[in-house]
């Protein structure tokens, strides 16, 4: 009997060992990070925008294939990324709305002065409700809204040109040849 004592901790490490590697076994991507929201409505939102500019809200995103990016002046993968916003912005292949996320909005215009602004609309979203409401895991963090307001994507982390060449391009173009 106490052999079976001493064996007791053994396996219960082999079970928990067997418990976390299957996913890995299966090819689960350990950075993607599932979200409620994919194939749901964009949650109802209303900010105030940035710098006395009309603010993002969830209305205005019908009509047209819309990025939302949650991301903040302090966040060194926001600054990572923002070469690639810029170039995608530019693409006009999709409306790209910011949200400074828990950020000073002083900080937030040095930021995009500093950078460039590829944002059509920059929301301020300070205590960080909105980024709660989207299920915001961190920032950077990007969400691709169809024209009908419903979330098809989220893409945690900064996005980059192969995020975008490889992900949300194919998507924008499935979106569009579905409308």
């Amino acid at each position: 009997m106490r052999r079976l004592l001493y064996l007791l901790p053994a396996l219960l490490l082999a079970l928990l060992l067997v418990r976390f590697a299957e996913p890995l076994v299966r090819g689960d991507d350990p950075s993607r990070i599932a979200s409620a929201l994919v194939g749901k409505p964009v949650p109802a939102f209303a900010l105030a925008g940035f710098d006395g500019a009309a603010g993002p809200n969830s209305e205005r995103l019908k009509g047209q294939p819309t990025l939302i990016n949650f991301f903040a002046s302090w966040c060194t993968p926001c600054r990572a990324e923002h070469p690639t916003l810029m170039r995608l912005a530019a693409s006009q292949k999709a409306a790209v709305i910011g949200v400074a996320y828990k950020d000073d909005p002083a900080a937030t215009k040095k930021f995009l002065t500093e950078l460039g602004n590829p944002f059509a609309q920059v929301g301020v979203d300070r205590a960080g409700s909105t980024g709660i409401e989207f299920g915001l895991s961190g920032v950077p963090e990007t969400f691709v809204v169809d024209a009908k307001g419903m979330v098809r994507y989220r893409h945690v982390g900064p996005l980059t040109a192969r995020d975008v060449a490889d992900k949300i391009l194919p998507l924008l173009a499935k979106m569009k040849s579905e409308s």
